[in-house]
C-alpha cells in the first residue's frame, strides 16, 4: 500500500511539474500604437474638453497565454481651441505600467479578449493666449489609474494586432478630471 501511494504521489508530482513548466513562458515584445484621447477637464466649467492624437511605445512580456505586463511611454500632439478672445492649448506625455489578462478563444487560440489595469504618471502642459498677449503656461502633473477592455489577434508567432478602449481617472491633476482612450496597435514578439 505504501509503495502504491508513493508511486501515485510521484506521478502526481511529475504531472504537476511538467504542466507547471508549460504554464510559465517568458515572451518579451515591443509595441507601437495610435491612440485617440478624449479628456474631460475641470476648467472653464467643463467647456474645455480637449481631444488628442497620441502615440505609444511599449515594452512588455507575456508570462503565459493568460497574463502579461507592459511598460509604456505615450506622447500626444498639441490641441488648441479658441474662446472669445482666449486661445487655449494643451499637450501631454505619460509613462507607466499596465497588467494584461488574456482570454484565448477558439481551437487555434489566435484571437483573445483582453482586460488591462494599470497606473501611469501624466504630465500636461497648458498654454493660454489672451488677445495675442499675456501668454501663460501651466504644468499639471499627477497619477492616472487605467482600466480597459479589448481584443487581440495573432497574425503569426511574431506579430499581433490589438485594439483597446481604456478609462483613465486622474488623481492630483488640477485641470483634468478623466479620459477615455481608444488604441489600435501592433506588437512584435521575440
Amino acid at each position: 500500500m505504501k509503495n502504491t501511494l508513493t508511486a501515485l504521489m510521484a506521478a502526481a508530482s511529475l504531472v504537476a511539474l511538467t504542466s507547471g513548466a508549460n504554464a510559465f513562458e517568458y515572451n518579451p515584445y515591443v509595441g507601437l500604437s495610435y491612440n485617440y484621447n478624449d479628456v474631460n477637464s475641470k476648467g472653464l466649467g467643463g467647456a474645455y474638453s480637449p481631444d488628442f492624437n497620441s502615440g505609444t511605445v511599449s515594452l512588455g512580456t507575456s508570462f503565459n497565454k493568460y497574463f502579461g505586463t507592459e511598460l509604456f511611454y505615450q506622447l500626444s500632439d498639441n490641441y488648441a481651441k479658441s474662446y472669445t478672445g482666449v486661445k487655449l492649448g494643451s499637450r501631454f506625455q505619460a509613462y507607466g505600467l499596465d497588467l494584461y489578462g488574456y482570454l484565448p478563444l477558439g481551437c487555434d487560440q489566435v484571437f483573445s479578449l483582453l482586460g488591462t489595469a494599470g497606473v501611469a504618471e501624466y504630465q500636461f502642459k497648458h498654454k493660454g493666449l489672451v488677445d495675442g498677449w499675456d501668454r501663460t503656461t501651466a504644468k499639471d502633473k499627477g497619477i492616472g489609474w487605467r482600466a480597459g477592455l479589448g481584443a487581440q489577434y495573432s497574425i503569426n508567432d511574431n506579430w499581433d494586432v490589438r485594439a483597446v478602449a481604456r478609462y483613465v481617472n486622474f488623481n492630483q491633476l488640477d485641470h483634468m478630471d478623466h479620459m477615455m482612450e481608444y488604441t489600435a496597435g501592433i506588437k512584435y514578439n521575440f
